[in-house]
């Protein structure tokens, strides 16, 4: 029997990584997050990270990895070693970086093999207690009657924040002025402060504010109400079905990863967000667990790019 040397290199291959598969992981994992600690995706990595460490039999270490609006971490893992010890919280602003910054050193629908969608949670719109509204649709109407007089915050051009509030404007045909800070810390400071009048922003983040009574939320960017928000309408019940716009989380790991190790990780998301202790501490935060598949994790990502690009090219954002 004659063996070409292709056919034996393929076989090798293929034995090489079924056999790293079956004694995966051998050490620890590294789970990349791009923005500092604290924000919504890293409590999520942080949640996941525990619970996979814990059935995995190895640590599962989160690091963040800042700089760039997010590039450094992506691309970080984009030129990591496929084999399973290097993965990525890719969100939102992943998708949406895709259609606004030239010339990435990644290539954001090819550098990537997507796990899971773990988490997905909708923006809501909320205003200083000063804007005389309680409603979307009489923030609107007061919009209309003084164009170019109501300001926005964001936390950064570009950002889901920007893009949230840029979709709005064109949809609600309103006119506002963007006012962009550098980070969501700073824009809640002063939309409490009322620096500025209205800002769109994950629930998470304006959930203990609107609480509080130091903002007022008058939509939730959902087809449903959330259990966190119950007195807010959706963007349905708001009127403006086409407003819906989640913040969303993926695990990720680069191009070329073994199938099957991405299946046992795919599991392991899935597991964790099963479990009750995971369900209440996300839904505490107003977190709403997805479990996706991987094929549905990147249709996820491919629709937000193509959604999110055109927005971005109607209102002619530029990166900064």
């Amino acid at each position: 029997m004659k063996w070409c040397g292709k056919t034996f290199i393929a076989l090798f291959a293929a034995f090489s990584c079924a056999a790293s598969a079956q004694s995966y992981p051998a050490r620890p994992v590294t789970l990349i997050v791009p923005f500092s600690a604290g924000g919504s995706t890293d409590i999520v990595a942080r949640i996941l990270a525990q619970e996979m460490g814990a059935s995995l039999g190895k640590s599962v270490i989160v690091e963040n990895l800042t700089g760039g609006g997010g590039v450094i971490g992506w691309n970080s893992v984009a030129k990591a070693a496929p084999d399973g010890y290097t993965l990525l919280t890719a969100e939102l602003s992943f998708a949406i970086a895709a259609g606004l910054i030239p010339n990435l050193p990644y290539d954001p629908k090819k550098s990537f093999t997507h796990i899971a969608t773990a988490v997905s949670v909708p923006h809501a719109l909320v205003v200083h207690p000063s804007v005389k509204a309680n409603t979307l649709q009489e923030f609107v109407a007061l919009v209309k009657a003084s164009p170019g007089k109501f300001n926005y915050g964001s936390g950064g051009n570009g950002t889901n924040t920007h893009l949230g509030s840029e979709l709005l404007k064109s949809l609600a045909g309103i006119d506002m002025v963007h006012i962009p800070y550098k980070g969501a810390g700073a824009v809640l400071q002063d939309l409490m402060a009322g620096q500025v009048q209205s800002l769109i922003s994950s629930v998470p983040t304006v959930l203990p504010h609107v609480k509080s009574g130091k903002l007022r939320a008058l939509m939730v960017t959902s087809e449903k109400r959330v259990s966190v928000l119950p007195d807010v309408p959706s963007a349905r019940d708001a009127g403006l079905p086409e407003m819906v716009m989640t913040f969303w989380v993926n695990i990720a790991a680069p191009a070329g990863t073994p199938q099957p190790i991405v299946e046992r990780l795919n599991k392991e998301v899935i597991a964790a967000l099963a479990r009750p202790g995971t369900q209440t501490r996300l839904a505490d935060l107003g977190l709403d667990p997805i479990g996706s598949t991987a094929p549905e994790a990147a249709k996820l990502v491919d629709d937000e790019m193509q959604r999110w690009d055109a927005v971005i090219k109607a209102a002619r954002i530029k990166a900064d």
